[in-house]
C-alpha cells in the first residue's frame, strides 16, 4: 500500500468514524430522551396530577443533548487547533531545544531531523515526558506543518539508537499518513460523549442540595444521564479502538520499511514487554491520548485496547521470535550500567547498557558523497510514486550524511530565533543583480536594514550550497520558524510572496522554495483549515494542471520540441479525456499561485497520477539532473506529497 492509498484509507475511515459516531450520538440523544420521558412520567403518576409529559420537554431534551455534544466536542478539537505541541505540554512535554546541552536530547534531535529529512517534511517540535520512565511515544498535530513528537524518557534511558530510530519511524509514518487528524477528531467527539455523563454529575449534585419538590425527580434524570454518558463512553473507546489497532499494524510495516531492518522497532517493542515499566503511563490525562501511542499506555482490556497484543506485533515483524527472550531482556536490563556519551550501538540513547556490555564498539557506518548538481540519473514514474511519503534505508543514510553535511554556521543561523528568518529569505533571494536588487528594496518596506544585512551576509553563504542541500536547510529552520508571534510569521510570508513576484523574473527553483516554506508556515498558523486530503477530481483542474505541467516541460527542457514532448508524456499519463496543448503562461509565477492550492485539494488518487504526470514531465528520456529532481521534490512538497532526497532508480 502506497502513499496515496493510505491517505485515501484514512479518508475512508474518517468517513467510517463519522458514521459509527453519528449512530452512537442518535442512540444517545433517544436515551436521553427515554430518561426524561421515563422520569417525568413516573413523577407524574405519583403526582396529584397524572398526565402524559409534554411534548416541548422532549424537544428540549433532544436539543440540549446535540448541544452538550456538538459544543463540546467543538471546544475540545478548538483547543487543539494551534498543533501537536499543546497535547505535549498537557501531558507534561518538555521542549527539546534547537541547540540541545544534554547528550541524549542531542541524539534525539539527531535521529529525528534525519527522518524529518529523509521523509521530505518540517522537523517537528520535539518534546521528553521527563516524569515517565516507561518505554513510549506519540506524534501529535493536524499536519506535518504542526507535528510533535514527544518520547518518554524511559525512551532514551532503555532503548538504543537503532531501537529509537524504529520508533520515530514509525510516529513519522503516523505523520505522513493521516492519521494525527484523525485522532485529534477521535479526542474531540470522545469528549463531546464524555460531556454527557458530566452534565449528568452535575444535576445530580445541584439536585441534591436543593430544597424544592422537583430535587427527587431531578437526581433521577442526573442519574440517567450518567449512566447514558458512560455507556456513550463505553461505545466511544470501542470505536476508537478498532480505528486505531490496524493502523498501528500500518505504522510498524512502514517503519520496517524506512528502516530496512526489524531489529529496532522489534527490539523496542520487547523491551516494552521485558523491563518492569513496560509503557503505561503515568498521567492522568493519557487515556485521552491512548490511541496515539506507540504502545499501549493505560493497560485496557482486549476488547478496550487500542493497540494488537505485544507478542503478536512482534511476530508480525520477526515471526520466528520466542517469547522466552522478554526474561532474558529483563535479566540484561536489572541493574544497568552509566557507559557516558558513546556511540556504542548495544547503549542506549542517554547512555546506559546492560551490566557486562562495557567495551566501546563502532556504530554504523554512514557515508554518502554529494553527486555533482548536472549529473543525471535514471528514474521511473511508478517508482517514484513509491517512493511518496515512504522514505527507506538509503534515505535514512543520505539524510544523516545531508544533515552533517551543512555548514556549522548555517546550521546555527537555522535554530537561532534571530536569524532563521533572514536565512529562509536569503535562500530565494534572486541569484541575477537585476532581480536582486528589486527584492532588497522590498525586504526594507517589509522589514527592516537590519534584517536585509543579515539576508545579504546569509546570501553569500548560502549561494555554495549543493542543490540537495537547500531543502533540508529550510526543513532545519522550520522549527525556529514557527515558534515566532503569529504577526510576525504573517509578515514573513508576505514578504516571501512579495520576493518571489518581484518583477516576473525570479528562478523557477527560488519560486518552489519559497512558496513551499509558505505553504507550511500557512499550514503552522492555522493546522485544523489546513486541507490535507482534498477531493477535487482532475476534470475539476484542467487548467492548473496545463499550466503546472507546461511549466515544469519548459523547465526541463532546453528546447521547445522536447517541452512539447515531455508535456504531452506526461498529460497522458493523467488518461484525461480532454486533450491539452503545452502553452507555458507568461506570467508563469501567478498560474502556480492559483495552480497549487487547487492541486492540493486532489483526492490522494488522483494526486498520484499527478506525481506520475510530472516525473515524466520533468524526464520524458527518463534521465533528471540532481538540480531537476530538488524542484520534483519541491513541488510535490507543495501538493503534501513529500519525496525522499535520492529518487533515482540505481540506489
Amino acid at each position: 500500500m502506497n502513499f496515496f492509498q493510505h491517505q485515501e484509507q484514512a479518508r475512508k475511515q474518517s468517513r467510517r468514524m463519522i458514521v459509527l459516531f453519528t449512530l452512537a450520538v442518535i442512540a444517545i440523544v433517544v436515551a436521553v430522551n427515554a430518561v426524561v420521558y421515563l422520569v417525568l412520567g413516573f413523577s407524574a403518576a405519583a403526582s396529584e396530577n397524572p398526565g402524559t409529559p409534554r411534548v416541548d420537554i422532549q424537544v428540549f431534551a433532544t436539543i440540549g443533548a446535540l448541544l452538550v455534544i456538538g459544543l463540546a466536542s467543538a471546544y475540545r478539537i478548538s483547543s487543539l487547533r494551534r498543533g501537536g505541541a499543546v497535547i505535549a505540554r498537557q501531558l507534561g512535554g518538555t521542549s527539546v531545544p534547537a541547540t540541545p546541552r544534554e547528550f541524549a536530547y542531542q541524539r534525539l534531535r539527531n535521529v529525528v531531523e534525519e527522518i524529518a529529512i529523509a521523509s521530505g517534511v518540517p522537523v517537528p517540535e520535539i518534546f521528553v515526558l521527563e516524569d515517565e520512565t516507561a518505554i513510549n511515544a506519540f506524534a501529535a498535530g493536524y499536519t506535518p506543518a504542526d507535528a510533535a513528537i514527544t518520547v518518554t524518557r524511559g525512551c532514551l534511558d532503555t532503548l538504543t539508537r537503532e531501537e529509537l530510530q524504529g520508533v520515530i519511524a514509525h510516529e513519522f509514518s503516523h505523520v505522513l499518513n493521516g492519521d494525527m487528524r484523525l485522532n485529534i477528531r477521535l479526542m474531540g467527539v470522545a469528549f463531546g460523549i464524555l460531556a454527557i455523563a458530566v452534565m449528568g454529575r452535575v444535576i445530580m449534585r445541584g439536585a441534591s442540595r436543593s430544597r424544592q419538590r422537583k430535587g427527587g425527580s431531578l437526581i433521577l434524570i442526573g442519574f440517567g444521564l450518567l449512566v447514558v454518558g458512560y455507556v456513550g463512553v463505553f461505545f466511544a473507546r470501542l470505536i476508537k479502538a478498532s480505528i486505531s489497532r490496524q493502523r498501528e499494524f500500518l505504522a510498524d510495516a512502514s517503519a520496517v520499511q524506512f528502516t530496512r531492518q526489524t531489529e529496532g522497532i522489534a527490539g523496542a517493542l520487547k523491551k516494552i514487554g521485558g523491563l518492569a515499566a513496560g509503557s503505561e503511563l503515568t498521567s492522568h490525562v493519557c487515556e485521552e491520548v491512548a490511541h496515539m501511542l506507540f504502545g499501549d499506555g493505560v493497560g485496557y482490556s482486549a476488547l478496550f485496547a487500542t493497540h494488537p497484543p505485544l507478542i503478536q506485533r512482534i511476530k508480525r515483524l520477526q515471526p520466528g521470535f520466542d517469547p522466552s527472550e522478554l526474561a532474558q531482556i529483563a535479566r540484561a536490563w536489572r541493574n544497568p550500567v552509566r557507559v557516558g556519551e558513546v556511540d556504542d550501538p548495544d547503549s542506549s540513547v542517554a547512555g546506559f547498557a546492560p551490566a557486562g556490555l562495557r567495551e566501546d564498539k563502532p556504530g554504523p557506518k554512514r557515508a554518502f558523497d554529494l553527486p555533482p548538481a548536472s549529473k543525471e540519473f535514471k528514474v521511473a514514474a511508478g517508482e517514484v510514486v513509491a517512493q511518496v511519503g515512504r522514505p527507506d534505508h538509503v534515505d535514512y543514510v543520505t539524510a544523516a550524511s545531508l544533515n552533517s553535511s551543512i555548514a556549522h554556521p548555517l546550521r546555527e543561523a537555522a535554530m537561532d530565533r534571530e536569524r532563521a528568518m533572514a536565512l529562509v529569505l536569503a535562500l530565494v533571494l534572486d541569484p541575477k543583480p537585476e532581480s536582486q536588487t528589486i527584492q532588497q528594496e522590498l525586504l526594507v518596506q517589509h522589514l527592516d536594514h537590519g534584517t536585509l544585512a543579515e539576508v545579504l551576509h546569509l546570501h553569500e553563504q548560502v549561494e555554495g550550497l549543493h542543490p540537495m542541500q537547500r531543502l533540508p536547510l529550510a526543513s532545519l529552520a522550520f522549527p525556529t520558524l514557527r515558534r515566532l508571534p503569529r504577526q510576525q510569521l504573517q509578515i514573513f510570508v508576505t514578504a516571501l510572496d512579495r520576493l518571489i513576484a518581484a518583477d516576473g523574473q525570479v528562478q523557477f527553483q527560488e519560486y518552489c522554495l519559497a512558496k513551499l516554506v509558505a505553504i507550511q508556515v500557512i499550514d503552522a498558523l492555522d493546522p485544523a483549515a489546513t486541507l490535507v486530503i482534498g477531493r477535487l477530481k482532475l476534470g475539476q483542474v484542467k487548467l492548473d494542471l496545463g499550466n503546472l505541467f507546461s511549466i515544469v516541460a519548459a523547465y526541463g527542457h532546453d528546447d521547445v520540441e522536447s517541452a512539447r514532448r515531455a508535456f504531452l508524456q506526461g498529460m497522458n499519463e493523467l488518461g484525461t479525456q480532454e486533450a491539452m496543448s503545452y502553452a507555458p503562461p507568461l506570467d508563469w509565477a501567478l498560474a502556480l499561485d492559483r495552480a497549487l492550492p487547487r492541486l492540493n485539494q486532489l483526492a490522494p488518487l488522483a494526486k498520484e497520477l499527478v506525481v506520475r504526470g510530472l516525473t515524466l514531465a520533468i524526464s520524458a528520456d527518463g534521465l533528471i539532473s540532481v538540480a531537476e529532481a530538488e524542484l520534483l521534490r519541491t513541488v510535490c512538497a507543495a501538493l503534501h506529497c513529500p519525496l525522499p532526497p535520492i529518487l533515482q532508480r540505481d540506489r
